[in-house]
């Protein structure tokens, strides 16, 4: 039985100010099982000139398996020509996953709001293109967010799009942050959790702004690791953990330092529930 240690991946947004193929040799060299990649990992390869193709050549020639991938946010509220923008920027993150042999995607909020009928209809019409290209579709909630900011909301919203592609991506920050920390998420069906981020939360008030980049090693904050972990492995989840940690504090030390540390202490939580 495959162990939740397993399926750890790590989120670039932790390393931020590191450069992608940087990025990716680090995660290797500390040991992490693979790598969760943002659209705007990809962007910023476009804006220094690199095609698409070239990206791809890049990641596969470092070797670090891509369990998840990161679409443009937005589209959930989105309308007309934009709607239409970030659907095909969606399909053309759905056809870099099966090319990187990834079959998980995700989508956060974004910064744009709606409402929860809205967000059902075009998470429905990304879901469609999901099948299409035989990968899963996760929807992220943020505490941060106006609409979408708790567990309780998107999980309304994917059930309105009533599709079997698409499905939860739950973040123990954001769950900590809403009040919805430990064992909070047990009424969830184990088959509706695609996707699970990780990080600690500090004992203080969030920032006065839209940017959770406050984020600490597990272990070092309050999130209740053992009651978190523990109901993952109760619920014999088997999908990706992925380390998503931003924090300046973070940035401005060696990325390698910084990736073994959050593996070490990953590890350290999870060998006392496995």
């Amino acid at each position: 039985m495959m162990k939740l240690r397993d399926k750890l991946a790590l989120h670039p947004w932790t390393i931020e100010t590191t450069p992608l193929a940087d990025a990716l040799r680090a995660i290797k060299v500390a040991g992490w099982p693979a790598v969760e990649l943002r659209r705007i990992d990809f962007t910023r390869c476009f804006d220094a000139g690199m095609t698409n193709d070239q990206v791809l050549d890049l990641i596969r020639g470092v070797g670090v398996p891509v369990g998840v991938l990161g679409t443009e946010y937005g589209f959930l509220f989105a309308r007309g020509n934009e709607l239409k923008r970030l659907l095909d920027a969606y399909e053309q993150t759905c056809v870099n996953a099966v090319a990187l042999n990834c079959f998980m995607t995700m989508v956060a909020p974004g910064q744009n709001v709606g409402t929860v009928a809205e967000a059902s209809v075009n998470l429905r019409a990304a879901g469609e293109i999901a099948k299409k290209h035989g990968v899963r579709l996760a929807l992220e909630f943020s505490s941060r967010h106006e609409v979408i900011n708790s567990m309780e909301v998107a999980r309304e919203i994917v059930a309105k799009a009533g599709h079997p592609s698409v499905g939860l991506l739950l973040d123990a920050y954001h769950l900590e942050r809403t009040g919805a920390g430990g064992r909070s998420f047990a009424d969830l069906k184990p088959e509706e959790i695609f996707l699970f981020h990780f990080s600690d939360v500090p004992n203080t008030p969030p920032a006065d702004n839209n940017r959770p980049i406050d984020r600490l090693p597990p272990g070092k904050g309050v999130v209740r690791w053992h009651e978190v972990w523990g109901l993952l492995k109760e619920m014999g989840y088997a999908g990706y953990s992925c380390y998503e940690a931003p924090n300046p504090a973070q940035w401005s030390r060696p990325a390698a330092e910084v990736l073994r540390e959050g593996l070490e202490l990953t590890h350290a939580l999870l060998a006392q529930v496995e």
